[in-house]
């Protein structure tokens, strides 16, 4: 028996709806940031890249929900945001003051990293108007009560970037629980985000009231540990000796404390290089565990964005194939697929994710 009520499609405008921030990527491709001369340009933004995934992978109906402001940047991320088939028409437009002093559309530069030289993301996202949500902005009441969606999506990548996005996300969940959505969110700790405000302290205080109104918690044993208090024992930093019955624990302990968990979830990354990671997931779901098949050196173009391709693919399988086993192989191959291309968001085929959940290889098809 399935552990999610999930509504039925035909009553939902939305498979798949999704709360964050949305930056514009800036790419350097081989190169450093800070010898750059020309940029690629992406969108990306964790919990909207899960939205995205699941629509252009798995072929979902996706919204989104966030703030711009309407100058040529933020018409240039809706360009790409509708490019990737995710409805805007939930995005709230903020007028411009000419130079960004009060509100304006956050930018990310991030270079990929090689070898030993690891990825890095330098953010440059102070007034973006995601940032400056606050209760009573959106209309919660009308989206999942009159317009319909059967999931629904955040992370605490929202949740720290101001005092007031937390309890925006509070607000959302708690409105989509009363009409019968599905509650996901992504720990998805960024010690920068917290550091302005609170630090440490008050990520967990946001996160453990968040906690209390999520039905999938996601994030991997540092998310855990800094963002809930959950402590993991006999694990190293670069989870090359990740210890599973101790990470069971940990679960176990979560689950007690939050029974309103319905499943959590977690990638296992053991960083070799930037270049070669081992890849893995597991999760519990309904009292449960399930483990993925293990890729060890693995080999990454672009591992930003693989844990969040990691979540559209897991949500996929428990929302539309109702099996945990598969969930949590297609989110660890459609992270990996994900990971070998540029940009924050997929590339990757719900074909090519079925074949590599299935024991398939990299040769070539013709």
């Amino acid at each position: 028996m399935s552990a999610f009520n999930i509504r039925p499609a035909k009553d939902c405008q939305y498979d798949i709806l999704s709360l964050g921030e949305v930056m514009l990527r800036l790419d350097p491709g081989e190169g450093r940031i800070r010898t750059a001369r020309t940029f690629r340009a992406w969108e990306g933004g964790g919990e909207y890249n899960v939205a995205r995934g699941l629509r252009r992978c798995f072929g979902l109906r996706a919204g989104l929900a966030t703030a711009f402001v309407r100058n040529d940047v933020g018409m240039l991320l809706e360009d790409f945001i509708l490019q990737g088939g995710v409805d805007t028409s939930l995005i709230i437009w903020r007028e411009s003051d000419g130079i960004g002093r009060t509100v304006r559309n956050g930018l990310n530069f991030t270079e990929r990293g090689f070898g030993a030289r690891g990825a890095v993301g330098c953010s440059d996202r102070g007034n973006a108007a995601a940032a400056q949500l606050k209760p009573g902005d959106i209309d919660w009441d009308h989206i999942f009560g009159e317009l319909g969606v059967r999931w629904f999506h955040t992370g605490g990548i929202f949740a720290g970037l101001s005092q007031t996005t937390g309890p925006v996300a509070i607000e959302a969940a708690k409105a989509a629980h009363e009409h019968g959505t599905v509650v996901s969110y992504d720990l998805n700790y960024r010690p920068s985000l917290w550091k302005g405000f609170g630090g440490i302290e008050q990520c967990q205080k946001v996160n453990r009231e968040i906690a209390r109104h999520v039905d999938v918690m996601i994030g991997n044993e540092e998310d855990f540990t800094a963002c809930l208090g959950f402590e993991v024992e006999g694990v190293d930093e670069n989870l090359t000796d990740l210890e599973t019955a101790s990470f069971e624990k940990m679960i176990e302990k979560a689950v007690e404390e939050f029974p309103n968990f319905k499943a959590t979830a977690t990638t296992m990354r053991g960083v070799r290089s930037a270049t070669v990671n081992d890849w893995s997931a597991m999760c519990w779901v309904a009292g449960k565990f399930y483990q993925s098949v293990k890729r060890e050196r693995l080999e990454i173009m672009d591992r930003v964005g693989g844990g969040d391709s990691f979540a559209s693919g897991f949500i996929y399988g428990l929302m539309e194939l109702d099996d945990p086993q598969l969930a949590v192989e297609y989110g660890a191959a459609h992270g990996a697929l994900a990971m070998s291309t540029p940009g924050d968001t997929t590339m990757a085929s719900l074909s090519e994710v079925e074949k590599l959940a299935g024991g398939g290889s990299a040769r070539v098809d013709r």
